[in-house]
This record gives structure tokens, sequence and C-alpha cells, in this order.
């Protein structure tokens, strides 16, 4: 499958009834801290289920009692290769990426606006840290 890079979020959503419309739901957390703004139109793609996919929409995987209570799994891996946009600046002056479900990768040394190639070197449940291995990675794409 072919995903657009004008993908704004993604996320899983039911669909409901709600008097003479069905409904999806659109998670706070995607408008809070992603780039959906209340009263815009998106282009919305709904993508069928997969025979292995749990109920959430998400696809199975194998899992141990202990973590499958412990939530939503970060959706990032150490280690994992990542193109990624500075939005904003923390509060120790790192830079502050968004990915998928609004969660935060730390960019130490990036600034607002870069677009940088990054290396996942620390995951916790909350967020991670990436390394800045390529910067204005657009740049460099438009060069070749």
């Amino acid at each position: 499958m072919e995903i657009s890079d004008k993908l704004l979020c993604l996320f899983n959503a039911e669909v409901t009834v709600s008097d003479d419309e069905y409904v999806v739901r659109v998670p706070t957390s995607e408008v809070e801290n992603g780039s959906v703004e209340p009263g815009d139109v998106y282009r919305v793609a709904l993508i069928e289920r997969g025979d292995g996919d749990d109920e959430s929409g998400a696809p199975a995987t194998e899992s141990s009692p202990s973590t499958a209570s412990e939530g939503p799994q970060p959706p990032v891996e150490e280690g994992e290769i990542r193109y990624v946009e500075v939005e904003d600046i923390g509060k120790q002056g790192d830079g502050i990426a968004r990915v998928e479900r609004g969660y935060v990768i730390i960019v130490p040394g990036a600034d607002v606006g870069e677009r940088v190639k990054i290396e996942i070197t620390e995951v916790k449940s909350n967020f991670a840290v990436g390394e800045v291995i390529d910067e204005d990675a657009d740049d460099a794409d438009a060069e070749e």
C-alpha cells in the first residue's frame, strides 16, 4: 500500500451512527498534538481491516499477557531510521518532532522547520530520542 507524503495523522476509529449520518471521530490527541485543525476540510480514507487485524484495526502481533495490558506500544523502535520535521523546541532547547498518534521524538541540535534524517537511539513509552544522521534531508534529495 502506498501512503501519501501528505498524510497528517493515522488512527483507528469506529464508524458510528448519529441521527441521519455516519460519524468517524478524530481523537483529541490528533488535534492537540498533530496537524489537524477544527473547521478545516480534509480528505479521509477508510482502509478495511485485514483478517489478521485485532478489533481496533491494528495488525495483530504476538505479545505476552503483561505487555498487552500496558497500552499502546511506541510507534518507533531503537535503531530505526526516520525522516522527521521538527515542529517545536523543547524547554532544554532540543528539537521536537511528532509522528503517529502525536508520539514525540526529541531531536537534540535540530531547529524548527528542519526536515532531518534521524536514528532512534532511545525509546520510552511516551517519547523517543533521535540522533540526526543527515541534516537538510530535503536538500540532499533535491541535489540527487
